[in-house]
């Protein structure tokens, strides 16, 4: 077996430019057990200074091991977050960042961590979560053990990986009936945003409860371990898969959603891999979740490939510390959205690409929780203060900044502020080169990825490293020019409204639409993209041509475009002008737990 997955393993460096990572002696290789978790950030744990928090065992883990202060997610929701750590990239760069949409990339040149491994001789396991958002092979497939643990398997099979993921701490959690809760809703500390309201603070407490019982398997996981005699040569890491979890920190790509516990306690028989002279410390250290793929291989000795985009942070193969973390929000579920962050250990900085549209859209999953129903009725009676009511607008803002020190709940925004000009200078600039380096896959409309995509019979992968299907520097370029909304830029937006390029086009609509300006000649109305229709439509609703804008959207509906799930959340964005298209929308007939029929549900609701 051992000499079958060496020689697997020789063939996958060839093909990958595969680099070795930490080469320890086989007899010496730790096991790691990694236990993840859901949709918490580091507000919800005990050792990062929540004092109302109930989180023994991870705060036991923290002080035997090494507690990471400045970890962050790239995307703020599952399915991309969990397509970041199988591949070892940005999900952005692959084009699996939209939510659940499980568009495939070419296996045959982007294997998974866990192929790495098997291949140096790990047994590996994952109990309970997947969630890759990746088509084309199936989630289990990577995996020796899929399923349940079998830790006399794991004893008999070192050295092993084997992933635990707790789903007591998942949304679902928080969710539903919010009485009689263990944890006295009294006890915590409210965001900013969030009225102080009973079913806001039962909520809170709610969801204390449901970390104190992830909490509780931790230590089961943790106990197990021990039992086994398995303690002395493993490595375990704890952290959650993204931040969260009640209303704008799951899905938003504000601190709350992003800075996520991370903890790694090393035996002292790995004395070597300590980031610091003493377990009991707290690391200064920026990680951001695509470094973790590629510093497990590198740990075990394994190999890894050229393609991963992350940075080592542990170990002797430790590489040097980013100054900046990237970050990422496309559409969550059947809300569309477009954002993009970077930040350091103490600023924040957010590059809004739909900042005509709220933060705070209606959405199914998260409108499950009584905090968000309180807060949106508290908001709508007119009682909500302006910081409160501010997320439910639409943003205004093309770009935010905040200070992570003194303003945790990113509420103040900065941008203006002449005291931060030149840090806002060098992020802007690091965020531009994050976007080329990982390829952005995302300055296109989502349909029009896969549609581009798919037209040339290509991955999303494959299409946008190809300058001539996708030309990112313009794309962003035209982005730029859009979002700065001055108007001594409409003979350039104007240009590109001739762009053979569907995107540059939808851009230069973008760019109009901001200004209120409706464009010279063409109007964008039988413009060929679906997506620039749909906006060139808005346009001209919002400049007074009601009737010309409502009917081309008519049109997109009873056609079935590709667009179809863009047009529905117009609708919505609209507001109560839109209703004359309520009797097509009725019509529709989109495929069942669809996101298509989610939004038209929604509307149902909100317009009859």
């Amino acid at each position: 077996m051992q000499r079958r997955r060496f020689m697997e393993f020789t063939a996958l460096g060839a093909a990958f430019g595969a680099i070795k990572g930490y080469a320890a002696p086989t007899a010496e290789r730790p096991n790691i057990l990694w236990l993840t978790c859901e949709d918490n950030n580091v507000n919800w744990v005990g050792c990062y200074g929540n004092e109302y928090a109930d989180t023994p065992n991870i705060d036991q883990l923290a002080s035997e091991g090494f507690q990471y202060m400045h970890a962050y997610a790239n995307a703020p929701v599952c399915a991309p977050s969990r397509s970041t750590w199988i591949t070892g990239m940005l999900s952005l760069s692959n084009g699996t960042f939209p939510m659940r949409s499980r568009n495939e990339i070419p296996h045959d040149r982007i294997k998974y961590y866990p192929d790495f491994l098997k291949a140096n001789g790990y047994f590996v396991g994952n109990f309970r979560k997947t969630d890759y958002n990746i088509g084309g092979r199936p989630d289990s497939d990577c995996w020796d053990n899929p399923k349940k643990v079998d830790w006399e398997k794991l004893k008999n099979n070192q050295p092993f990986f084997q992933v635990i993921n707790s789903t007591e701490s998942h949304e679902s959690r928080a969710q539903g009936d919010v009485e009689h809760t263990i944890h006295d809703p009294k006890n915590t500390k409210l965001r900013a945003y969030h009225p102080d309201l009973p079913d806001v603070r039962k909520n809170y407490a709610k969801y204390h409860d449901a970390m104190k019982r992830m909490d509780a398997q931790i230590g089961e996981s943790l106990k197990k371990l021990e039992a086994m005699g398995l303690a002395d040569n493993t490595i375990v890491i704890h952290n959650s898969d993204h931040g969260g979890v009640l209303p704008r920190s799951k899905r938003y790509i504000f601190q709350s959603g992003l800075h996520c516990p991370l903890i790694v306690r090393i035996p002292p028989a790995y004395k070597k891999l300590y980031p610091a002279e003493k377990p009991g410390s707290k690391i200064d250290r920026l990680v951001s979740f695509v470094d973790m793929p590629k510093t497990w291989l590198s740990l075990t000795g394994s190999e890894i490939p050229n393609y991963m985009q992350g940075t080592v942070f542990l170990g002797p193969g430790a590489e040097p510390e980013k100054e900046f973390h990237f970050a990422f929000r496309g559409r969550m579920d059947e809300r569309l959205e477009s954002a993009r962050a970077v930040c350091n250990k103490r600023f924040l900085f957010i590059r809004n690409y739909m900042p005509y549209v709220p933060w705070v859209q209606h959405l199914d999953y998260l409108w499950k929780m009584k905090a968000t129903q309180a807060w949106d009725s508290h908001v709508k009676s007119g009682k909500a203060s302006e910081v409160q009511a501010r997320f439910f607008k639409p943003k205004g803002w093309t770009e935010e900044f905040y200070d992570m020190q003194n303003d945790p709940d990113n509420v103040t925004n900065l941008i203006d502020n002449p005291e931060y000009q030149q840090v806002q200078a060098q992020m802007r600039k690091n965020l531009r080169q994050q976007q080329l380096a990982v390829y952005d896959a995302g300055l296109l409309p989502e349909s029009e990825m896969i549609k581009r995509a798919a037209d040339n019979q290509l991955t999303i992968y494959e299409m946008v490293r190809n300058q001539k299907l996708y030309d990112l520097p313009a794309l962003i370029d035209a982005a730029d020019l859009a979002l700065e909304e001055k108007d001594e830029h409409l003979p350039m937006l104007g240009k590109l409204l001739k762009h053979p390029d569907c995107g540059m086009r939808y851009w230069g609509v973008v760019g109009h639409f901001l200004l209120g300006k409706l464009p010279e000649g063409d109007d964008g109305l039988s413009d060929e993209s679906h997506e620039v229709r749909a906006m060139a439509a808005w346009l001209q609703i919002k400049s007074g041509s009601r009737d010309k804008g409502f009917q081309c959207l008519e049109n997109l509906l009873k056609q079935k475009s590709y667009a179809t799930l863009t047009v529905l959340n117009m609708v919505d964005w609209i507001g109560a002008d839109a209703t004359v298209l309520m009797p097509v929308v009725r019509t529709l007939e989109p495929e069942k737990k669809s996101y298509e029929e989610r939004m038209r549900s929604n509307l149902m609701k909100r317009f009859g």
